[in-house]
């Protein structure tokens, strides 16, 4: 069973529904802690879950920031580290720490609409479609490996609030699905051109 650290930024519905779904057996892996840049609605439901929780609030540099959020990371010695809407770029040296096992949820069909606006960006080009992708995380704004995606059609009266929720849906599955096959190694991380080790607290952290 993988153990998981998730980043959140925000009200963390996708956490939760990951949450559920380990809870209940549907996702081979245990959520060990929940970290954040600033106190939100996703720590409060790991808090309440009994899930450890840890804030590092955001401050520059941004090298000094995210070394101390990758050193509270690997604290818990994680398999894999998720993104689910955590919000803020760690740096390459950080990112370097754990990647490949460190993934993205990103609500747009990637390499389309990448960035922080990838939903407002994609209604405004006037497209029909738009999607969500699964990553590995790299030292680019959503260019790492894509492990998984699928088209979410655009409707012509389509809110950004009632896309974004949509396109919800469908990352959720992708990520439940993605982190299955990694656990049962239809996945194999290092099959993207990547040594995997994660930085443990008591070893020395080498550069990937």
């Amino acid at each position: 069973m993988l153990r998981l650290v998730v980043l959140v930024s925000g009200s963390g519905t996708n956490f939760a529904d990951l949450l559920q779904r380990t809870k209940a057996g549907r996702v081979p892996a245990e959520i060990i802690a929940v970290g954040a840049d600033r106190a939100c609605g996703g720590i409060e439901t790991a808090a309440a879950a009994g899930i450890p929780t840890f804030v590092e609030p955001f401050s520059a540099p941004r090298e000094a920031w995210s070394r101390r959020v990758a050193d509270r990371v690997a604290a818990f010695e994680p398999d894999l580290v998720v993104l689910s809407g955590f919000m803020r770029l760690l740096s390459p040296e950080a990112v370097a720490r754990f990647e490949p096992a460190l993934l993205n949820t990103h609500p747009a069909f990637l390499p389309e609409f990448p960035g922080a606006h990838g939903v407002r960006d994609a209604l405004a080009a006037g497209v029909t479609e738009t999607g969500a992708s699964v990553i590995i995380v790299d030292s680019g704004v959503d260019t790492g490996p894509i492990l998984a995606q699928q088209r979410v059609p655009i409707e012509p009266d389509d809110s950004p609030d009632a896309l974004h929720d949509r396109i919800k849906l469908v990352e959720r599955e992708l990520l439940a699905s993605v982190i299955t096959d990694i656990a049962d190694g239809t996945i194999d991380l290092a099959d993207h051109g990547l040594e995997h080790r994660l930085d443990r607290p008591d070893t020395p952290r080498t550069a990937q």
